[in-house]
């Protein structure tokens, strides 16, 4: 990846994925269409209109989100008909699979501009609303080793023996975070407004509760045992039997709430950047995607971190900035427990716990905040993590240029 440069980046507000969110009734294509007309109002008109390629992943595509969303969107924006549009699914790692894909085609000479990122509205396309067999299938599931996401986040608490009292932290913390960040103007240089059928302006995520206590919390229950006795209890009972039985753990303000956004980067050569008068915001100096065993919970998203570091002969000491996606509030636990000394550099200004997860756009509006970070704390190297169930993660690492 030594020739690929990010050459901007940048999301849309986070908005709860509902039908009264504030982004609801945008649909997907246009979220991903205001965020090129953004790039062109920051000077990537001629740039754009030379893009060879715009890959966006999209988790759930069926409905509004059907149809091949890339090719849509690619239509929609006003990006050349030459340019190739790829639509991809890879849960929620797809933004950061988009980014990768988009990677090669520039790192092997295919492209020397390409657009890559994701959408994910939530409000118009529910979680699950494809219908994959598995969903309802328990026997079907289990033969997929396939589990539902707060049961996997149960899981890896359970095996980590992560308590109660860490997940409420992690979670209070990253709200607070993630306050104190807009509030001090970190996002101003990554998320731009967007505009909605009735002519208002969305700027800001409107998921962040700053004012939470640990206190709040406590009316909030257990949430998925009763989803837990449906297969998932016994699946993970045959699987690890010395663990004891599956303890549910995680309440709702423990997951990182559904939402609607996007998120889009320009990649391209260094030479390009100078022809098209951009400036190389980053090196993107490695992509690591990675596959587990499906049942070991969230494992992939940790392997792809060890090995983008070893391949890089980096440790994390070496990294100044880490965004690492916090896929249920056992996952930043599990990060703290296993990496303590470097356990406030993650999500220094807050995560998904706080702002939601728009599932295919998650991994770009990582990658985003990345190099925003990278550029507000002066550091040279940057990394990004990214989960999924059913053993899927990936990581990006960035080097300021």
């Amino acid at each position: 990846m030594d020739h690929v440069h990010v050459l901007d980046a940048i999301r849309t507000p986070r908005a709860k994925g509902k039908p009264d969110g504030s982004l609801a009734g945008v649909p997907p294509w246009d979220l991903v269409g205001q965020l090129v007309a953004a790039l062109r109002a920051r000077g990537a008109t001629a740039a754009l209109d030379a893009a060879g390629r715009l890959v966006l992943g999209c988790v759930t595509q069926g409905g509004p989100q059907g149809g091949h969303l890339a090719l849509l969107s690619r239509i929609h924006a006003g990006l050349p008909d030459a340019a190739v549009a790829v639509t991809l699914n890879n849960y929620c790692v797809s933004g950061m699979s988009a980014l990768a894909a988009a990677a090669r085609a520039v790192a092997t000479g295919e492209d020397s501009l390409a657009l890559a990122g994701g959408v994910e509205s939530m409000s118009q396309a529910p979680f699950e609303s494809d219908g994959a067999s598995f969903y309802r299938d328990a026997a079907l599931a289990a033969h997929f080793r396939y589990l539902a996401p707060p049961l996997v986040a149960d899981w890896l608490a359970t095996r980590e023996g992560i308590t109660r009292a860490e997940l409420d932290e992690v979670t209070v913390a990253s709200h607070r975070r993630a306050g104190r960040a807009w509030q001090e103007g970190h996002y101003s240089t990554t998320v731009v407004p967007v505009t909605r059928p009735d002519g208002t302006r969305v700027e800001r995520d409107e998921l962040v509760r700053p004012g939470l206590e640990v206190a709040d919390l406590a009316r909030f229950p257990a949430a998925f045992a009763a989803l837990g006795v449906q297969g998932a209890q016994a699946l993970v009972d045959a699987t690890e039997p010395g663990l004891g039985g599956l303890r549910y753990l995680h309440a709702i303000p423990h997951c990182p709430p559904i939402a609607d956004g996007a998120g889009l980067l320009l990649l391209g050569t260094r030479d390009a950047a100078v022809e098209f008068g951009l400036r190389s915001r980053a090196r993107l100096a490695a992509a690591m995607e990675v596959n587990t065993d499906p049942l070991d919970p969230f494992a992939a998203g940790f392997a792809a971190l060890e090995r983008i570091l070893a391949g890089s002969r980096l440790t994390l000491e070496d990294v100044g900035a880490i965004e690492f996606m916090e896929a249920f509030a056992a996952v930043p636990a599990t990060f703290r427990r296993r990496h303590p000394q470097v356990a406030e550099r993650a999500n220094e200004s807050g995560g998904h716990l706080a702002m939601g997860h728009p599932m295919g756009a998650s991994g770009a509006i990582l990658v985003a905040t990345l190099l925003a970070e990278m550029e507000r704390k002066d550091v040279e190297w940057g990394v990004a993590v990214a989960h999924a169930v059913s053993g899927v993660g990936a990581a990006v690492l960035l080097q300021r240029a």
